[in-house]
């Protein structure tokens, strides 16, 4: 189901489990993978479309898009290089439903996704879930050391409106500086 209006408290319990859709293609600037959809993303089918979630707002006040798009809207970001993808492909009720082995496993999905589309940075939303997911537990923000088929991996810090550590400007300034850093990386 893609829909934009907003799930009945019944379809958002019916979602565990449900997929979405990567929004992906070859030769991406930047490949941005979430941990898992919750359930109201499941729900609606749609990256990042639980109200509160700030995703794309954080895109927008950073300079990655030129209007801040809807969830529903999620393919423009192909437009302007980037995609969505997440570790763990189903729907839970919180990350912290999702078991070590089911990270690592999204871990070694993200591989092979990034061997087949060749982004140029593909960005991990989330420290913990980097950190779980490729055993390093010690990872910062920022640029990792690990490299995924000469691809270096760049961890941000999560959008969803549960991470208290950062408040909506300080989201939008480490992504800005994502995306500038990353800019001045780009070939001429």
């Amino acid at each position: 189901m893609h829909r934009a209006d907003k799930p009945t408290h019944a379809e958002i319990a019916a979602a565990a489990g449900k997929t979405l859709t990567d929004v992906i293609a070859p030769d991406l600037r930047v490949l941005f993978c979430g941990f898992n959809p919750g359930l109201y993303s499941g729900a609606t089918g749609h990256h990042f479309s639980r109200p509160g979630n700030r995703f794309w707002p954080t895109l927008y006040a950073a300079g990655f898009t030129d209007r801040l798009p809807a969830p529903a809207e999620e393919r423009l970001l192909l437009t302007y290089g980037y995609g969505l993808t997440n570790f763990v492909e189903r729907a839970t009720a919180a990350a912290s439903d999702l078991e070590t082995a089911a990270l690592r496993a999204g871990a070694q999905r993200l591989r092979e996704k990034i061997g087949e589309y060749r982004p140029r940075v593909p960005a991990v939303l989330g420290i913990t879930a980097y950190r779980s997911a490729f055993a390093q537990p010690r990872a910062t923000l920022g640029p990792q050391s690990e490299r995924i088929h000469s691809t270096r991996i760049w961890v941000l810090p999560n959008p969803s409106g549960l991470n208290a550590h950062y408040p909506p400007e300080d989201l939008a300034r480490e992504f800005r500086n994502f995306r500038l850093a990353i800019a001045r990386e780009e070939p001429e």
